[in-house]
């Protein structure tokens, strides 16, 4: 008899009472996800981190003292294993790059269905990336925008290092395709995507796949 699934450990980081209470009530109702502490700035994230080591954490940016992005290092550092999401009010591509930049798995607006919110942590703590839909674009035209002013270093032909079938896997990254569906639509075991998306990150000097996607995006 199958068992169901562990549900995501996530701890919730917002210097706003009402707005966290409202987040953890909200995010209560699903069984797929456990909320597990509540942080009200960068300091008590990092402790929380560390004590709770929580699976996800959903990291507000505007906080006193220091920023959510910049208190990435030391959440990374408290608890390795946990996966960050923003959810800010910021639409700026600097913050979103920057938070991508410090190994921020996710960068999600405040203006998110609850529902789609709760999916998007599951998503994450699978090990893929979430961006909202309103920054996608703009992530796109500032990795463009940073190619063409020559402040993204790349290889002279970085895709001439990857195998044909880890370019396949990449062009399934860049549709945004889970592990899941890439392994489906190449006929291979998902565990072979996984090994690829390894040696691809590998080979082009990224970290995440959201660097990869967008690397993608922007060979076009």
């Amino acid at each position: 008899m199958s068992t169901a699934p562990s549900p995501c450990r996530l701890l919730v980081v917002d210097d706003h009472t009402l707005f966290r209470r409202g987040l953890v009530a909200l995010l209560a109702a699903d069984p797929g996800v456990q909320v597990v502490g509540e942080a009200g700035d960068a300091a008590e994230a990092v402790r929380k981190a560390g004590q709770l080591q929580p699976d996800v954490v959903l990291l507000n940016n505007h906080l006193p003292g220091a920023t959510g992005i910049q208190s990435l290092a030391g959440l990374k550092e408290a608890a390795p294993a946990a996966r960050v999401i923003l959810l800010t009010v910021s639409e700026d591509a600097e913050d979103l790059q920057a938070a991508l930049h410090g190994g921020a798995q996710g960068y999600l607006l405040k203006t998110i269905d609850g529902d789609l919110l709760a999916a998007a942590i599951r998503r994450v703590m699978a090990g893929e990336p979430v961006i909202s839909p309103e920054m996608t674009g703009k992530l796109v035209t500032a990795f463009q925008a940073g190619r063409a002013n020559g402040t993204a270093a790349a290889p002279a032909d970085p895709l001439a290092q990857l195998s044909p079938r880890e370019q396949e896997v990449l062009a399934g990254i860049a549709r945004g395709e889970s592990n899941k569906e890439i392994a489906r639509h190449l006929d291979i075991a998902e565990t072979t995507v996984k090994i690829h998306v390894q040696h691809i990150l590998r080979k082009l000097g990224l970290t995440s796949r959201v660097q990869a996607a967008v690397f993608a995006a922007g060979r076009g």
